[in-house]
């Protein structure tokens, strides 16, 4: 195992330290459901609390940085260097309903020399099984101390499927159900456990073959991104073609079902 640069130590630490605190508060959470607008409102205080202390430690450590967060938007820094996109919570809906299914997402991303920007660092915390799955550009992926590596099956009959469902005011749900209908006949199951960034990182270490969702933000799938990528997987937009921020459009796979999986989807939105 590699060790962790000075930067991944960072977001760790940042990450650590907002953990535990999201322990606490579902803990709490799970005794207001009695309450039906008790919830909402703590899960959403609770939500910012682990924002702010993110922001603490990241801006403490890199201090001339720029941030793209979920609760406070956009947070100027120096535009040559890199910035972190964060998501506090990605799993709110699960973590209000007393689901232990949600995670810390942090992303580091860096301006490139050919004026673009791309992910470098990333880590997915799931506070409540104290994993960190982390990855750093062509340093691979890991879990712990764990190498990932994504699925090695080639054959969609054995494969488990992720993805994520229209709910009321988000997503298409015309086009959800046409792609639903062209995978789910080909496939051993779909899950949808109601969290982008698990989601990313359980196909990174190999638990699901593939996924695919529309409609996410950038904090909900951008360290998942780097996390498939360095375990040896593919990530594509619905056409097959890297514009995945821009169209909101995610397909992760490993080479061989990814083929796979955008031919159904491609038929499925002719």
């Amino acid at each position: 195992m590699p060790s962790h640069s000075g930067l991944m130590t960072v977001i760790d630490r940042a990450a650590r330290k907002a953990g535990p605190r999201l322990r606490r508060d579902f803990n709490e959470v799970q005794q207001l459901q009695v309450s039906r607008k008790g919830p909402a409102d703590f899960v959403t205080i609770a939500d910012q609390r682990a924002e702010q202390t993110l922001y603490e430690e990241l801006s403490r450590a890199r201090p001339d940085w720029g941030f793209l967060m979920e609760e406070r938007g956009e947070v100027a820094g120096d535009p040559n260097k890199p910035r972190f996109i964060v998501d506090p919570l990605d799993g709110t809906t699960n973590f209000l309903h007393g689901i232990p299914h949600f995670a810390i997402s942090i992303a580091v991303e860096e301006p490139m020399p050919n004026g673009k920007r791309e992910i470098t660092s990333a880590m997915v915390y799931q506070p409540i099984t104290d994993e960190a799955f982390w990855a750093e550009k062509g340093r691979g992926a890991w879990v712990q101390e764990q190498r990932l590596r994504v699925s090695a099956r080639r054959d969609l009959a054995d494969s488990l499927i992720a993805t994520g469902i229209p709910f009321l005011g988000h997503g298409n749900f015309a086009e959800w159900s046409r792609i639903f209908g062209a995978i789910a006949p080909e496939v051993a199951g779909i899950r949808r456990m109601g969290s982008a960034a698990l989601d990313l990182a359980w196909v990174a270490a190999g638990r699901y073959d593939g996924y695919w969702e529309s409609g996410l933000k950038a904090w909900d799938a951008a360290a998942g991104l780097l996390l498939v990528k360095e375990a040896g997987g593919f990530v594509t937009d619905f056409r097959g073609g890297e514009k995945m921020m821009e169209r909101s459009e995610f397909l992760a796979a490993n080479d061989g079902l990814q083929t796979r999986l955008h031919k159904l989807l491609a038929g499925a939105l002719r």
